[in-house]
This record gives C-alpha cells, structure tokens and sequence, in this order.
C-alpha cells in the first residue's frame, strides 16, 4: 500500500472557498483517476496559522504502477487546475510513502 500525500498551506482570505473546492472538485476529480482507493482529507494542527491554514491529503494506491499511472496521466492537468484555480495563494509539497505494518 503507497499514500500520496499533498500538504498545503492555504491563504486566510480563500480558507473556506478553497476547503470547499477540495470537498466538491478536486478531491472527487484524482479518485475518478481510478488510480487510488481511498482518500483522508485533514487539517495539521498544532501549527502557527498566522499566515494560513494547513492541510493534507492522503490518497491510498494499492501498487506503485497505479501511482505511477496518476502521475503519468492526471497529475499535470490537475495541478494546473489548482494553479489556473488559486495561483499563488496555496503552496504545496508532495510526497509518496509506503505503508510498513
């Protein structure tokens, strides 16, 4: 089992706009790639909001083929769209883990 995680650091002025779009688009558009079974959409805590809340996204693939495949044939478009979206007022990192026990 392999998460991709996306961590990002949201704006204070499109918090509620941007968590929506998440919930109603983006989140539902990756796992329509098919290339994930399971998702977990969460907010860090613990961390100083000053300039913006912070969110995760953990996506679950059953192999790397699959998360490869996102990557081959989803991934472009659909970090364009949160760029073409929200620009400069979300930042994110991306990592890909796999599950040990």
């Amino acid at each position: 089992m392999f998460i991709y995680n996306v961590t990002t650091k949201i704006e204070p002025t499109i918090h509620e706009a941007w968590v929506e779009w998440m919930k109603e688009i983006h989140i539902p558009e990756i796992m329509n790639s098919g290339c994930f079974t399971q998702f977990q959409f969460v907010r860090l805590l613990e961390l100083d909001d000053i300039e913006g809340p912070t969110y995760a996204v953990q996506y679950r693939s059953e192999s790397k083929a699959a998360y490869n495949l996102y990557l081959e044939k989803f991934a472009t478009k659909l970090r364009n769209d949160v760029y073409t979206k929200w620009g400069n007022k979300v930042i994110s990192f991306r990592s890909l883990m796999q599950v040990v026990h």
